[in-house]
């Protein structure tokens, strides 16, 4: 079979209803019940800002009623403003650690050792690009890292108008 007689590959997207409906603040899950988690990422979320008091009690509220108690959530140090060293979210105390990691990702830790790692879009990433993004986040096969998701989501940067005489 020659490469034209393959059909391309069709962008993973959530059905059209959910992916019209996910806006910034969404967080989008993949949880599985079996040991095996081959997926890189868990999840994906798309906070509205980089407010640390104003973003992480929401998404760990959402995350406490699929999961259980949360400990701890890991955050990149560059990415986020001001990161205190932990936050009361439903009378618990949830401790953060931040990291100059760059890595697009937040950690979310369940007790001691349960760690969930999910993509963060960028609050200010373009409706669709952050949809296709976290679409393919959540698919189980996914091997491929945070920051190549997004910038593969991306649309390419316009060229400029007109050219050279």
């Amino acid at each position: 079979m020659a490469d034209s007689d393959i059909p391309p590959t069709p962008p993973l997207l959530l059905p059209d209803e959910i992916h019209m409906a996910v806006r910034p603040g969404t967080a989008l899950l993949r949880l599985e019940t079996t040991h095996s988690r081959q997926g890189v990422l868990d999840g994906a979320w798309w906070p509205r800002t980089r407010d640390v008091e104003r973003e992480v009690p929401a998404l760990v509220s959402v995350l406490a009623e699929h999961l259980g108690p949360i400990t701890r959530v890991g955050l990149d140090a560059a990415a986020w403003n001001e990161i205190p060293t932990r936050l009361i979210v439903d009378d618990r105390v949830v401790h953060l650690d931040s990291f100059p990691v760059g890595d697009d990702t937040v950690l979310i830790t369940r007790g001691d050792k349960d760690h969930f790692v999910l993509m963060v879009v960028p609050p200010d990433t373009e409706p669709d690009a952050a949809r296709t993004a976290m679409a393919r986040a959540v698919h189980a096969d996914n091997t491929t890292q945070a920051a190549d998701l997004l910038v593969a989501a991306l649309p390419p940067p316009a060229t400029g108008q007109g050219g050279s005489a």
